[in-house]
């Protein structure tokens, strides 16, 4: 059984990045909601063990971050786009922290899956430090392409499928309408 979560018809050539700014569930919604983006699936990348669980990962000790893998048409929406929406949805200057959220497992990274994109990530990140558009140093992590283990199926789409559940609705709908603020023309229209 696919764990990823269609979100748009499929086009001939796609991409895939692999990113994380916290809790999964928040930055799935996020990324679920953009133009060009086919699919979404919440997951695990970039630590030790091989197939963690979600307890595990929560631990904070197998070096696992919370992610999400996201397949996009680079015709209809860059890396470098994905980029921006990224930085402008989670704090990418707090340490092993976004809001509530506290350990290495919710650490700000972009896991590049090619050099090209390990260069996209290395100039916005200049560009953002150099526009000191952030209060504080950027603490985002840049790493290779490790194995992407995908979460259980409980965690899929998990916005889309619980948008009362407190925790969602209190953080997931202000990043969304900072989406629709910034990036209004990349909003899915379905």
């Amino acid at each position: 059984m696919s764990h990823e979560n269609p979100v748009g018809p499929e086009a001939a050539a796609t991409e895939v990045a692999v990113l994380g700014g916290g809790c999964f569930w928040c930055t799935e919604a996020v990324f679920a909601a953009l133009e060009g983006v086919l699919r979404v699936e919440s997951g695990y990348c970039g630590g030790a063990c091989p197939a963690p669980s979600y307890e595990q990962v929560s631990s904070g000790t197998t070096g696992h971050a919370e992610v999400v893998r996201i397949e996009f048409d680079p015709a209809r929406i860059s890396f470098r786009q994905l980029l921006a929406v990224f930085f402008l949805t989670h704090d990418p200057t707090t340490l092993n922290r976004q809001g509530p959220d506290v350990g290495t497992q919710y650490r700000s990274v972009i896991f590049c899956q090619s050099p090209a994109q390990r260069c996209e990530a290395e100039a916005m990140l200049a560009e953002l430090e150099a526009g000191r558009v952030f209060p504080g140093p950027i603490v985002t992590e840049l790493a290779g392409s490790p194995p992407f283990w995908p979460a259980e199926d409980y965690h899929q789409s998990y916005f889309a499928r619980n948008p009362q559940q407190p925790y969602c609705a209190a953080l997931i709908p202000p990043k969304l309408e900072k989406l629709g603020q910034y990036f209004p023309e990349k909003l899915r229209r379905d």
